[in-house]
């Protein structure tokens, strides 16, 4: 952090001696409550000059670990395809050129629930801005009040002593505190930096509710794809329980030969029908991402056919800017940075500039005329003397937070290369294991058909086949949940590298102060949300 703001040096010598002793703290009050009014107005003015000076420290990012390269990419050998239309956009699962997911996935900026309540939440966090900045400006307020009252007429000397008179009044009454040593300006500070916190967090929300949604979509082809394949193997296995039954009317195959056949073929059957609760409940979890009742939405079945993307890594440094929950927690630490200012300017006098104006008289006819009027004008200074450490706490918290943020930054920049490493890895082994099990699963049937023909010759029995049987199976079904995890690794992955996303969309400062968008959402709220 760099050090204090300096104050120009007439008002920081008079800031000093206000807060020095208790003796100078009311030697100082006294002279100002003793100023001529000409004295007074060259208070006024100067503190106007002064308004800008601001205590506490500027903010600087702190540094962050970042490596040079990402490991699972750097001498591994492997080299994954990255075709042009792969890179990171906005809409970043239009690269699976799937117009089912698409459609989903609009569905999810628009009617999720979980992203507008972080919406709304931006918009509160928008609206504390104007609550602090409407701090820099004076407060005006009015009265109006009649009474009639009756004194008393055993009061001596007073003139109206048994009189029954009526009061009309109105007033007008404008005060202001100039923001001498960044009070307020900090306050402003923090809370920007907080509203635009709060606007990356939309985006995180977003992009996880999105992710989890794409993850959810593939699963639940991996199960179509994977009901297919069952569907295709019981109707094999019922010819082949219809074979060994015309075996047994033969005289050639036995008993056991059709019951394990049987056999086979209801258990397949039993695993095809406990596929309907997985894929029900993905369906429902799809619905419910896409702000829909679950009761109302359904999906047609579509056997798996996206291939997984590899999204560019590019350079890790550059992920510092891509992901919007880093940059929520950068923000964070600007948030609790400007709180140590405000905490330091409590260790300052206030000056508090106040002017009165109205008209009283005790007749109606008269209230309104210029002998009626009244007014006072005068600027009150205050400070605190002795607070047993108070506001030294209220610093060294202020501190304490600002630092928790730090690390609550840096343990994020963490997460976020180490969520990298990890699907880039998963990807890298799980496209090797993916080459494997397909010759696997080449090799199972192969040797399921030869069986098929020795027990068709009589050479073997049939409990054989329902070993290769069983064999080919598991490593068919083994193919397909590969094929799913190597979806749900893609999408994890471009989860990670941010979705297309950087902190240039994120709300400036006049848009946080003006919006820009009558809906008064974030500006990157929707996929195509114009940078900057």
């Amino acid at each position: 952090m760099r050090p204090v703001r300096s104050c120009p040096r007439a008002f920081a010598t008079l800031a000093t001696a206000a807060v020095r002793t208790s003796e100078g703290a009311g030697s100082f009050i006294g002279s100002v409550l003793r100023a001529r009014p000409t004295s007074a107005a060259a208070a006024i003015a100067a503190a106007m000059l002064l308004n800008a000076c601001a205590v506490g420290p500027d903010y600087v990012r702190p540094s962050a670990p970042t490596p040079a390269t990402y490991k699972e990419l750097e001498g591994t050998g492997w080299k994954p395809a990255e075709p042009a239309d792969t890179h990171l956009r906005g809409a970043w699962w239009e690269v699976y050129q799937d117009p089912a997911l698409n459609a989903l996935e609009e569905q999810v900026a628009k009617a999720n629930q979980n992203v507008k309540a972080a919406e709304a939440s931006f918009r509160s966090a928008r609206a504390a801005v104007a609550g602090f900045r409407s701090q820099f400006f004076p407060v005006v307020t009015y009265s109006g009040d009649y009474s009639r009252a009756k004194s008393s007429s055993n009061i001596k000397f007073k003139s109206n002593a048994g009189r029954t008179l009526s009061d009309y009044l109105v007033s007008a009454d404008a005060t202001w505190e100039p923001d001498l040593w960044g009070r307020v300006s900090r306050s402003v500070e923090g809370a920007k930096a907080n509203a635009q916190a709060s606007a990356a967090d939309v985006q995180s929300i977003l992009l996880s509710m999105q992710a989890e949604l794409a993850t959810d979509y593939f699963e639940l082809r991996g199960i179509d794809r994977e009901q297919q394949l069952l569907d295709d193997t019981i109707q094999a296995y019922k010819d082949a329980v219809e074979l060994t039954q015309n075996r047994l009317n033969g005289g050639i195959a036995t008993d056991a030969d059709v019951a394990q056949a049987q056999t086979q073929l209801r258990t397949t059957q039993a695993q095809r029908i406990d596929l309907g609760v997985q894929r029900a409940q993905l369906e429902h979890a799809i619905a419910i991402l896409s702000g829909q009742p679950p009761a109302t939405f359904s999906l047609p079945i579509a056997p798996l056919v996206a291939v997984p993307v590899v999204a560019p890594a590019g350079v890790p440094s550059t992920l510092l800017e891509r992901r919007p929950d880093i940059a929520s927690a950068e923000r964070q630490m600007v948030d609790t940075n400007a709180q140590i200012g405000v905490a330091t300017a409590a260790f300052f006098p206030n000056l508090l500039l106040s002017v009165t104006g109205g008209l009283e008289a005790t007749d109606y006819s008269q209230w309104l005329l210029a002998p009626s009027r009244f007014w006072s004008l005068g600027p009150t200074i205050a400070g605190t003397l002795l607070d047993f450490g108070a506001r030294s706490a209220q610093k060294a918290q202020a501190q304490a937070n600002y630092d928790q943020s730090v690390a609550q930054y840096r343990q994020t920049v963490l997460d976020a290369f180490g969520q990298v490493e990890d699907n880039l890895a998963a990807l890298r082994v799980l496209e090797q294991e993916a080459t494997a099990q397909d010759e696997a699963v080449a090799a199972a049937q192969r040797s399921l058909a030869i069986l098929n023909d020795r027990y068709k010759n009589g050479a073997i029995t049939y409990l054989d086949v329902v070993v290769a049987q069983t064999t080919a199976l598991t490593n068919e079904v083994q193919a397909v949940t590969i094929a799913r995890r190597r979806m749900a690794a893609s999408v994890a992955l471009i989860k990670a590298l941010g979705g297309g996303w950087d902190v240039s969309q994120l709300p400036t400062d006049e848009q946080i102060v003006h919006p820009p968008d009558a809906d008064d959402k974030p500006a990157a709220s929707s996929a195509e949300a114009p940078r900057g």
